[in-house]
C-alpha cells in the first residue's frame, strides 16, 4: 500500500539506493513480493536484468539464501523477462514455474537473474532463466505464463 493507503496498480520506479531508476512491483502492487523482496529489474538492450540485495530475512536456518526466496525471485523474473510480450493491456499469471538448485547464495553480493523468452504464442509465453550471484549459478528456472487480456 502507498502512503495514502491506496494500492499501486502497476510497476514503480525506484527513487534511491543501489537500484535507483530500476522498476519494481514490490511497493504494494504485489503484497507478497513486498513482503519477501524487494525485487527489481531494468531493461538493458531490450532484455531484462533482475536483481535483489539479499538481507538476513532471505536466509534459511543454514545461513544461505532460502530456496523459497529464490523461487519467488524466479517467478518475479519470469514476468520481467517476458516484458515485451506483456505490453499494452496484456497481463499474465504463472501457469508453471520449474526450478533446479545448482548452488548456494549468501549475503555478500547482489543476486541477479537473466533469461529469454523461448516462445510467445497467442495465449502462452515460455521463459527460461538463470539466477546467479557473482556470476556463479544458484538456480536454473523455466516457466510458462498464461496471457490474460484485460
Amino acid at each position: 500500500m502507498s502512503a495514502d493507503g491506496a494500492t499501486p496498480s502497476g510497476p514503480t520506479i525506484i527513487a534511491d539506493g543501489p537500484f535507483a531508476g530500476w522498476t519494481t512491483w514490490s511497493n504494494g502492487a504485489d503484497p507478497f513480493e513486498s513482503a519477501v523482496g524487494p525485487f527489481c529489474f531494468t531493461i538493458e538492450d531490450g532484455r531484462a536484468r533482475c536483481a535483489f540485495e539479499p538481507k538476513p530475512h532471505h536466509l534459511n536456518g543454514g545461513g544461505t539464501i532460502h530456496g523459497g526466496a529464490l523461487m519467488s525471485f524466479a517467478d518475479f523474473a519470469l514476468f520481467a523477462i517476458a516484458h515485451n510480450a506483456l505490453s499494452g493491456d496484456v497481463k499474465a499469471v504463472t501457469l508453471t514455474c520449474n526450478s533446479e538448485f545448482v548452488g548456494a547464495g549468501n549475503l555478500d553480493a547482489i543476486v541477479e537473474a537473466h533469461g529469454e523468452v523461448l516462445r510467445n504464442t497467442r495465449s502462452l509465453i515460455f521463459v527460461r532463466g538463470l539466477i546467479t550471484q557473482r556470476s556463479r549459478p544458484i538456480l536454473a528456472f523455466s516457466g510458462t505464463l498464461k496471457k490474460i487480456v484485460a
